[in-house]
Parts: C-alpha cells; sequence; structure tokens
C-alpha cells in the first residue's frame, strides 16, 4: 500500500478538518475551565499546577474517541491496552474529581463530532458554577490567605503575644491554649497585610520573651 492510499484511507476514515476543529474547540473550552478553576476553585492544593493538565487531558480524550469512533477493532483493541493502565494519583478533594470529569467530558463531546453541543454544556455549567459561589455564605472564603501561628513560651503571659499580634495582623483568632509546667502553648489563626509584618512579629516575639519559639505555616485548614 502505497502512501497515496494511506492517506486515502485516512481522509475516508477521518475528516482531518472536523478532526482539527474538535482540537480546537477541547483546547478552548478546557483553557476556560483552567482559568475558571484556578479563579473560583476552592480546593486548599495549587489550583494552577492542578489546571494546566485540563488541555493535555482533554486533547488525549478527543483523540482516544476519534480512534474508538474510526473501527470496532481499534476500539477493542484500545480498551485492552488501557485496562492494564493503572492511575495511582489520590484526589483529595471532591473538587479536582468533578473538574476532571468535565475535561473528559469536553474530550468525549467534541471527539464524537459535537462541537457545539460541548460548547453549550460547558458554558451552562461554568454559569451554575459561578451562580452558587455568587450565593454561597461568604464565610467559607474568610480564612483565605491566613496564616497558623504557634508560639511556645516559658512564660504565662499571653497579653504581650496578643497584643503583639494585633498590631501586626489584620485578623488575630485564638484557637487553642495548653497551660503546662514548663509554660505554655498557643495557637492562633492570623491573617498579615505583608510577609514584613509576619517577619516583624515574629522577630518581636523572640526578642522580647524569652525563651519563646514562634511557628509559622501557611494553609491552617490542613492543621488546624
Amino acid at each position: 500500500m502505497n502512501i497515496e492510499q494511506l492517506i486515502e484511507n485516512f481522509n475516508n476514515s477521518v475528516n482531518i478538518y472536523a478532526f482539527l476543529l474538535n482540537l480546537i474547540v477541547a483546547t478552548v473550552l478546557s483553557l476556560l475551565l483552567g482559568q475558571f478553576y484556578m479563579r473560583f476553585g476552592n480546593a486548599v492544593a495549587n489550583r494552577q499546577k492542578f489546571a494546566t493538565n485540563f488541555i493535555p487531558l482533554a486533547l488525549t480524550t478527543v483523540l482516544i474517541i476519534t480512534i474508538i469512533k474510526t473501527s470496532i477493532a481499534l476500539s477493542l483493541g484500545l480498551v485492552g491496552a488501557l485496562s492494564i493502565v493503572r492511575f495511582r494519583a489520590a484526589i483529595k478533594d471532591p473538587e479536582e474529581l468533578i473538574y476532571l470529569f468535565l475535561v473528559i467530558a469536553i474530550g468525549l463531546a467534541t471527539g464524537a463530532n459535537y462541537p457545539i453541543l460541548a460548547s453549550i454544556a460547558v458554558l451552562f455549567i461554568l454559569v451554575l458554577l459561578f451562580i452558587n459561589y455568587k450565593i454561597q455564605d461568604r464565610s467559607r472564603y474568610a480564612k483565605e490567605n491566613m496564616i497558623y501561628v504557634n508560639i511556645a513560651s516559658e512564660t504565662t503571659n499571653i497579653d504581650a503575644f496578643i497584643n503583639t499580634l494585633r498590631d501586626k495582623m489584620d485578623y488575630v483568632e485564638l484557637k487553642r491554649m495548653d497551660r503546662m509546667s514548663t509554660g505554655v502553648d498557643i495557637t492562633f489563626i492570623c491573617k498579615a497585610p505583608s510577609l514584613d509584618a509576619i517577619t516583624a512579629m515574629q522577630e518581636l516575639i523572640v526578642t522580647s520573651t524569652p525563651n519563646t519559639t514562634v511557628s509559622i505555616v501557611d494553609q491552617p485548614d490542613l492543621i488546624v
């Protein structure tokens, strides 16, 4: 079989222009979904890094569906090949799983030559997600960009710590205080106006109170 026959057989089984259109639509929709997820997502993980997987996943799904629909034999072989693949990446947030299913759905719809249907469905879903984002209780997002501050000290006078935190931080909330024979161990949730404010707060507490340690961790929801 020469090259001309191969090209002719390929054109008879796959419309190259429709395939390119499907790839473009899948790319645009995945990019839009990724931007929406980074802006309005609630996951505590790195949303920007996670969203970079949307376009490759969608295009891969488009390719798989395009191959499957051209031949029953190819579809059976592909199913057998994919059955040996094991994905062991843990999905820690249900929201991540929802967006992955949306990306796969984009690939399925465009790969099946339904780019308009995919566009309408994705836009409709994004509108619903945006409305849900707006009507949700805003207290869910009140703790964004906050830090976990733990102070361990031999002194039992916590007023000095609280005054320093209130002076340097925009928001201070006491989460836990353990009184021990050797001193106190206190946990706060704080919102800092800047990195310089965090450094100044830590330096002031350590220098003004002997035998005191200050631990600061981002993303307090992972700890407290």
